[in-house]
């Protein structure tokens, strides 16, 4: 079992920068991926960015392309994602998602085993 724990959510204006964070606990010596997914009201859920673990190999959503880092800490079995010029397009519940073995897109959320409860992220006009 993997135990994720999102943070860092919360009210920006248009323009604003937020960063999150996803910290693993459990069984998380074996990390193929981590990848954060967001969901607005009546949405489905939707790909932001996924990061390799082993090498850091970043994929990211068309919609926040120039605009989103991830980035992972191994040390701290934690992924960060750096969201700037943060739209209103943007506000959703963000969600942290685990693979702990190999994926073949890490783009698609049915392939990983473990996410967290999400974290709102709200941008203001």
């Amino acid at each position: 079992q993997v135990q994720l724990v999102e943070s860092g959510g919360g009210l920006v204006q248009a323009g604003g920068s937020l960063r999150l964070s996803c910290a693993a606990s459990g069984r998380t010596f074996r990390t193929y991926a981590m990848g954060w997914f967001r969901q607005a009201p009546g949405k489905g859920r939707e790909f932001v960015a996924a990061i390799r673990w082993s090498d850091g190999s970043a994929t990211y959503g068309d919609p926040v392309t120039g605009r989103f880092t991830i980035s992972r800490d191994n040390a701290k079995n934690t992924a960060y994602l750096q969201m700037n010029s943060l739209k209103p397009e943007d506000t959703a519940v963000y969600y942290c998602h685990h693979a702990s073995s190999t994926i073949a897109t890490m783009r698609a959320a049915y392939e990983y085993a473990y996410w967290g409860q999400g974290t709102q992220v709200t941008v203001s006009s």
